[in-house]
């Protein structure tokens, strides 16, 4: 459930996130890799360490839990975290410990990019503090084999029952290959076990209760948290949120539906934006249209290269994920359209794919989504294509589906309604249209979160309320200070694209889909 419209955002992770030499080589300095002796709780030793945004006084230091909670004096491994220091020392509040979802997102890199990501207030307030969290970045990440990794990426749209299966034997395979490479952490990447280790690392930081901002992924580590230490918590908000509650079924319908309403909002603008390149077109029966050559292998290059109606999902989606390059879909899809081939292929440009592969493994420990047999998913495509006949389902929302069959370790943490009793107010935040965390979510969680919860909606688009509302960052940034929430039920008016086309602003060879590097990207589908 990916904070950003990168390529970043699907469950095909390969590769380590880069933080810099100097980090790097310090933390190949503080990382022990794994032992055998309890973790005895201890403070924190922190070394200053460089940013690969060239931006920030930062530290950084290692944490040691155990592989396994409930085996404490087993086998351990090492945590890494990066700290920036509150600019205002005098003033400071505590710790302000951030996660930006994924799941294999990089706290770290969250963490060197606060100073271009957070308001001066809270850089002034609070040390924020970024973990990698377990199998993720440089706290031991999980390396599985590629071939395997593209096999898998190959099935996940499977046509027939033996399609099916073969998705099911190549994700056993892929499991199995992860835990060879990786060790027995792989079967301990569910968020109860990362909720721990969050705990851990309060501990460390000699704080008795932290503050938390977790977004996308990141809110179902803070629901977690909350519901084993509720009394460890000062504040928490959950932005973009995950229901941790919902079914197999649910979870499809439900992005479906966030996938053709955000859409819609898209034609829409379109309609009323004279610099919209679709201006005054029928932007949803162009939708359509390109969805049924592409499926029938009519758009293309001319030669090897075929656009296909996955391809055309899997970009539209990331082009939702914000309104920020709203112009330059428009122009896509204009491309796209056009008679001549050779001027659509150049649109199709992605930033290379680099995260951890982590995805799978937490998503499949913290969500049962097996379903019976190829039937099951058929019905699915059936029943999603009347719920929402545009766009006809989310990608994001397949992939996890299909990412899960067979996947070859236990559900640990699976769905229940969230419990929290005894935190403090916890602010909730959605935007009215999110592709990767549908409102619904957002207003579910607050419900079954209760009298701690204050929801806040964004009537706008976009995942992340935190950067696509200056409403809703005045709202988190004012609780997370002075602990005072808005309204329950507060609404932030929307904010839409204006001024040129992007076609007029673009330099020549960016990337269509390239989002500010020292924004948090979730480094996986969400």
């Amino acid at each position: 459930m990916s904070l950003l419209p990168s390529v970043a955002a699907r469950p095909k992770r390969r590769g380590r996130l880069a933080v810099g030499v100097l980090a790097t080589a310090l933390f190949a300095q503080l990382l022990g890799g794994t032992s055998v002796a309890a973790p005895a709780p201890r403070p924190l030793s922190w070394q200053p360490c460089a940013s690969p945004y060239g931006e920030g006084a930062f530290e950084c230091a290692t944490a040691t839990v155990p592989v396994d909670w409930e085996r404490p004096r087993g086998e351990t491994l090492d945590l890494a975290l990066v700290r920036h220091r509150a600019t205002d020392p005098e003033h400071r509040i505590g710790s302000l410990l951030i996660n930006p979802g994924g799941p294999g997102g990089s706290g770290v890199e969250f963490a060197f990019g606060a100073p271009h990501s957070f308001s001066p207030e809270l850089l002034e307030r609070f040390d924020i503090v970024g973990p990698d969290p377990r199998g993720i970045g440089l706290s031991n990440p999980v390396t599985c084999d590629e071939e395997l990794i593209a096999a898998q990426e190959s099935l996940l749209y499977p046509d027939s029952g033996s399609s099916f299966a073969a998705l099911r034997r190549t994700n056993g395979a892929l499991g199995d290959d992860c835990r060879a490479r990786t060790g027995s952490l792989v079967g301990h990447m569910d968020s109860t076990s990362v909720a721990h280790d969050l705990d851990a690392i309060r501990a460390g930081l000699g704080e008795e209760r932290i503050s938390y901002y977790g977004v996308s992924y990141g809110t179902a580590l803070g629901q977690r948290y909350a519901e084993l230490y509720p009394r460890h918590v000062r504040a928490m908000t959950l932005d973009s949120v995950i229901d941790h509650s919902l079914d197999a079924w649910t979870l499809q319908k439900t992005r479906a539906v966030a996938m053709e309403e955000t859409f819609g909002q898209f034609a829409d603008w379109c309609a009323r934006t004279t610099s919209c390149a679709l201006h005054g077109r029928d932007v949803r029966a162009l939708f359509d249209s390109l969805y049924r050559r592409a499926a029938a292998g009519e758009l293309g290059d001319g030669g090897d290269y075929v656009f296909t109606d996955e391809h055309l999902q899997d970009l539209s989606l990331k082009f939702l994920y914000t309104t920020a390059d709203w112009f330059r879909f428009a122009e896509f899809l204009a491309d796209l359209d056009t008679p001549d081939p050779a001027e659509a292929r150049p649109s199709l440009r992605q930033r290379a794919e680099a995260a951890p592969y982590a995805y799978v493994p937490v998503l499949c420990q913290d969500f049962d989504l097996h379903v019976p047999s190829y039937a099951t998913l058929a019905g699915y495509q059936r029943r999603l294509a009347r719920i929402a006949p545009v766009t006809r389902f989310s990608t994001l929302a397949w992939g996890d589906l299909t990412g899960c069959q067979g996947w070859p370790a236990p559900v640990t943490n699976p769905q229940h309604a969230t419990a929290v009793d005894g935190t403090p107010p916890i602010l909730v935040t959605n935007s009215r249209y999110d592709v990767a965390t549908p409102h619904a979510w957002g207003a579910g969680a607050a419900r079954q979160i209760g009298r701690e919860a204050v929801f806040l909606t964004y009537d706008g688009v976009g995942h992340g309320d935190y950067w696509a509302s200056p409403c809703a960052r005045d709202a988190i940034d004012t609780y997370l200070i002075s602990l005072e929430t808005p309204r329950d039920g507060t609404h932030c008016p929307a904010v839409w694209p204006t001024g040129a086309s992007a076609r007029s602003q673009q330099s020549p060879g960016d990337d269509l889909v390239n989002p500010p590097a020292a924004l948090p990207s979730t480094g996986a589908r969400d």
